[in-house]
């Protein structure tokens, strides 16, 4: 398993709003290859947007910030920062995550 973060600035809309707005994509995001979960992230306060996904290799998590990143760029955001990690699901599961 790798986690993908992801955060860039980010104007808005945020809340419930930005769900009204971005459902599409959300839906979208659940076709990707390797794709197991996705936290959506926001902070009106310091202007960032993101997200915390979960993928099952890195080959899928690298594929997916590559489109993401270009997507976003599209988009005319730039200051894109993405990291993959790797997850430790011995400590993860004793603390409740979602890496089954």
């Amino acid at each position: 398993m790798k986690l993908l973060q992801v955060d860039f600035p980010f104007n808005g809309p945020f809340g419930e709003e930005m769900a009204a707005v971005l459902t599409g994509l959300a839906e979208s995001i659940n076709q990707e290859p390797g794709f197991v979960w996705k936290i959506w992230t926001e902070s009106e306060q310091n202007k960032l947007g993101g997200g915390i996904y979960l993928f099952v290799d890195q080959a899928s998590a690298e594929r997916y910030l590559a489109m993401h990143t270009a997507r976003l760029q599209q988009m005319g955001i730039d200051g894109i920062r993405g990291r993959i990690f790797d997850v430790n699901p011995t400590l993860t599961t004793v603390n409740h995550g979602p890496v089954a």
